[in-house]
């Protein structure tokens, strides 16, 4: 199996370019954490003092939590801290946990990006689609089908199709183990807020964002970063898209500097906060060129759906 093309950042940057992007901080990352945690806080303040705001939260809070996935994924690479024992707990314990697994199969896509051993290959295989396609996709994001399908159809087949004679406590005992992030979660939020009338608070302002929102805005996610990227593509400046965002893109679509995914993956162990500086550099340096990038998310959304309807 023949590993995608690498791109050696010495022959980009001068040695004191590359030593400040390279560097990890021992408080940015936390500081990121912080911020997801803080802003989906002040969205849910915000939601039980003004309900009308709810739908906003909703989509404010969807955000972050594909945030702190983000940032789960910075330390993946170990990039959130730079003891690798803080990196890590954090990575796991204050974001959306599973790193360790993430890990493992994270960093198989980016030693095969975009070819045929790519673990990810298959998000990205079906482009060009068409807009009805999408339409439909975003749709089953939006109504929930799709986080039922990910997190919990599973679990439903497993229970309707075991056989008569298998009592149904262990695997019910297991499922809760499995989630019990989710769970536990759930308990004392409900008993931090129940008290108070605001029993609510979490099937409305965490569950609701987690079940529509969050899957709609994965889903854009991956679009803008592999989409319509050739199978097999031999050149490690277009292995992935650089999206350029606003700021109201990155409020609800692309937080924490995610949409800088082509110099992600040339320099895969630099931090997030440190990409749209090595970005700068790229371009000052005329490298930006040859990368493969696009103006916004609606003309990644127009690339994407450029597949003609059947006549």
């Amino acid at each position: 199996m023949a590993a995608a093309a690498r791109v050696n950042p010495k022959t980009l940057f001068a040695p004191d370019e590359w030593a400040p992007l390279a560097r990890r901080s021992s408080w940015k990352g936390l500081a990121l954490i912080a911020h997801a945690w803080g802003v989906i806080a002040l969205a849910v303040a915000m939601a039980v003092v003004w309900p009308l705001t709810i739908p906003l939260a909703i989509a404010i809070i969807g955000a972050r939590q594909l945030g702190l996935a983000i940032l789960m994924h910075d330390a993946a690479h170990g990039a959130l801290h730079p003891s690798l024992a803080v990196n890590d707990w954090a990575g796991d314990r204050l974001t959306t946990g599973g790193l360790q697994a993430y890990r493992t199969y994270h960093l198989g896509h980016h030693k095969y990006a975009q070819q045929a051993e790519d673990p990810d290959l298959v998000l990205s295989a079906p482009f060009p689609i068409t807009p009805t396609s999408l339409r439909r996709k975003i749709i089953r994001d939006l109504t929930g089908q799709t986080y039922y399908k990910l997190r919990w159809s599973g679990l439903v087949q497993r229970i309707s199709r075991r056989p008569a004679a298998e009592p149904l406590w262990p695997i019910l005992t297991d499922a809760v183990w499995q989630r019990r992030r989710f769970f536990t979660g759930m308990v004392v939020t409900g008993a931090l807020t129940a008290p108070f009338g605001f029993w609510w608070v979490w099937p409305v302002l965490w569950l609701v964002p987690q079940a529509t929102w969050l899957p709609m805005v994965t889903r854009l996610r991956n679009i803008a970063e592999h989409a319509c990227v050739g199978k097999d593509e031999p050149d490690p400046f277009r292995h992935a898209r650089t999206t350029r965002a606003n700021w109201l893109e990155r409020a609800f679509i692309a937080p924490y500097y995610v949409n800088y995914h082509c110099e992600h993956h040339m320099f895969m162990h630099v931090p997030c906060y440190s990409l749209p500086r090595a970005s700068r550099l790229l371009a000052q340096k005329g490298v930006t060129r040859k990368m493969l990038t696009a103006p916004g998310y609606l003309d990644v959304l127009r690339q994407a759906t450029s597949k003609p309807l059947a006549a």
